[in-house]
C-alpha cells in the first residue's frame, strides 16, 4: 500500500482512470462483458483496500486536522485584531490589559508592549476611573454589554471617548474576559476634556532641558539670596521656593517639614502653592502629611517617589467626604522627594501636575531631588530641646 499521502492520491487517480476506461470499453463492446467484468472485480478489490487505507489514516489523524484548523483560525483572528483600524482592547477578569491592537495602543499614548499587563483604568482620567471600574465589574458579572462615555488621559492630553464593553467566554480561559472598543463620543453634548497646556514643542529634549536649567538657576538664586549678606541669619522663605516651582514647573507644590525634636513622626504641612480652583489649596493644606502614602512614605523611607501616570488616586489622601484628593485635582502625574539636611531628612517636597500636562519623568525627578537637597540644607537647624 502507499506509504505517503501523495502516493495514495496518485493511486486513487490512476484507479479512477482505469475505471473510466473499463466503463468506456463495456459501452463500446458489450459482447465482451466477461473480460471487462473480471477486470472490474480486480479494480474493486483495489478500491476496497484504498478505502481501508484512507479510513486508517483518518482515524490516526482525527485530532490533528482539528488542532490545525483551530491554529489557523486563531492566526486569522490575531491578524484581524491587529489590522483593525478601530481601537480594541482585550482585558482579563481583573481589568488588566491582555492585548491591545496598534490603534488602541496609540489611543492610549504608548505601544502594545507597554500597555499590556497594566490596569485599563489607569489610562482613564482620575475623575472617571471609579465609574469605569464599576462598569467593567457589571459587564463581567451580568454579561450584558455596556456603552458609555468616558475620558482617557495620558502624557499631556485628555480625550473624551465612547467605551463599549462586551464579555467574552473563551474555552482556553478559566475566567471570562472583556472586549473594549474605543470610539469617538456620540453627539456634541459631552463635557470637553481639559485643553493641553503643553505645546508639542515641549516634547523636544532641548526645550525640556532648557526649562529644567532655568528652574534650577532661579532656585539657586533664591537660595543664595537667603544666605547672602542681606539675608544672613534669615531662613529660606519656603513660600517663595514653592511659588517658584508652582509658577514654572508644576500645578501644585506642597512642602512638609519636620522641625520638631521628635523628627519625621511630627511632620507638619508648611506650604501649599498653586491655583485655588475649587478650594484646591485649602484642601491640600488640610491634609495630614502622615495620613497618606505620599509623603509619609518619603519621610519614613527617605526615598523619592515618581508617578509618571498616577494609578492610585488615593496616594495623597482623601477629603472630608472620603473622595481621593488626586482625583478631585484632576492630577495626572506626581513626584515627591525628601528634603535632606546635614542631619538627615528635614521634610518632603511634593509636586503635582494635572492630566493635561506632560508627565514628570526621570530627568524631572533628578532635578527636584537636587533642589530638595538644597532646600533641606537651607532650612534652620531643628531644635534640640
Amino acid at each position: 500500500m502507499p506509504d505517503s499521502l501523495p502516493e495514495l492520491r496518485r493511486e486513487i487517480a490512476e484507479l479512477n482512470d482505469r475505471a473510466a476506461a473499463l466503463r468506456s470499453t463495456h459501452a463500446m463492446h458489450p459482447g465482451d462483458a466477461s473480460g471487462t467484468t473480471e477486470a472490474a472485480l480486480v479494480e474493486l478489490d483495489l478500491a476496497e483496500r484504498l478505502l481501508a487505507e484512507c479510513q486508517e489514516r483518518l482515524g490516526a489523524q482525527a485530532g490533528a486536522p482539528r488542532r490545525h484548523a483551530e491554529e489557523e483560525e486563531r492566526a486569522v483572528l490575531r491578524a484581524v485584531f491587529t489590522d483593525l483600524s478601530v481601537p480594541v482592547v482585550l482585558l482579563d477578569h481583573e481589568g488588566h490589559i491582555r492585548r491591545a491592537n496598534p490603534a488602541a495602543a496609540d489611543r492610549l499614548g504608548s505601544t502594545s508592549g507597554y500597555v499590556t499587563g497594566k490596569p485599563f483604568s489607569s489610562f482613564v482620567d482620575l475623575r472617571r476611573r471609579a465609574a469605569v471600574r464599576s462598569r467593567l465589574a457589571a459587564v463581567l458579572r451580568d454579561g450584558e454589554p455596556a456603552s458609555f462615555e468616558s475620558r482617557l488621559a495620558q502624557r499631556g492630553w485628555a480625550e473624551d471617548v465612547q467605551l463599549t464593553l462586551s464579555r467574552l467566554e473563551i474555552p482556553t480561559e478559566a475566567n471570562p474576559m472583556l472586549l473594549v472598543v474605543v470610539s469617538p463620543p456620540r453627539g456634541d453634548h459631552h463635557t470637553p476634556g481639559p485643553a493641553p497646556l503643553e505645546p508639542e514643542v515641549e516634547d523636544q529634549v532641548v526645550v525640556l532641558a532648557a526649562r529644567r536649567l532655568d528652574v534650577l538657576t532661579r532656585m539657586t538664586r533664591l537660595l543664595l539670596l537667603s544666605a547672602g549678606p542681606g539675608g544672613a541669619g534669615k531662613p529660606l522663605a519656603l513660600d517663595d521656593a514653592a511659588a517658584l516651582l508652582a509658577d514654572s514647573y508644576a500645578d501644585w507644590v506642597v512642602v512638609d517639614v519636620c522641625d520638631l525634636p521628635t523628627g519625621a513622626d511630627q511632620a507638619r504641612r508648611a506650604v501649599v502653592a498653586g491655583p485655588d480652583d475649587g478650594g484646591a489649596r485649602e484642601l491640600l493644606r488640610s491634609l495630614d502629611p502622615l495620613a497618606s502614602e505620599v509623603p509619609s512614605g518619603v519621610l519614613a523611607g527617605e526615598t523619592s517617589v515618581l508617578s509618571e501616570r498616577i494609578e492610585d488616586e488615593a496616594t495623597l489622601g482623601y477629603d472630608a467626604n472620603g473622595a481621593p484628593v488626586l482625583g478631585l485635582l484632576g492630577a495626572g502625574s506626581l513626584l515627591c522627594v525628601p528634603l535632606r539636611g546635614s542631619r538627615g531628612v528635614r521634610g518632603a517636597l511634593t509636586l503635582i501636575r494635572r492630566s493635561n500636562r506632560n508627565s514628570f519623568r526621570l530627568a524631572d525627578l533628578g532635578l527636584i531631588e537636587e533642589i530638595g537637597e538644597h532646600i533641606g540644607l537651607a532650612l534652620p537647624p531643628r531644635p534640640t530641646g
